[in-house]
């Protein structure tokens, strides 16, 4: 074992304040990167979804338009 107590492995030889913060660096990181991507796939989800609420209405939009115009006898050339 490289030290002889656990005091020792906290102090690191005195290097204890440059090693821990560099581990505190890179938990922190990890964190924040799966923070990020958390948030990233939670406005991801909400823009297909309102993607997809949008294509609904408008693909209803333009069926109901298609009947109105076959309705009302769409063709002109009858005349």
């Amino acid at each position: 074992m490289a030290f002889e107590s656990f005091n020792e492995f906290i102090a690191m030889g005195g290097h204890a304040p440059y090693v821990w913060a560099a581990w505190a660096a890179t938990a922190a990181l990890l964190v924040a990167i799966v923070l990020h991507a958390r948030a990233e796939r939670r406005q991801l989800l909400r823009s297909l979804q309102r993607r997809v609420r949008r294509e609904q209405r408008l693909g209803v939009d333009q069926d109901e338009a298609a009947k109105v115009s076959h309705q009302s006898g769409g063709n002109r050339h009858d005349t």
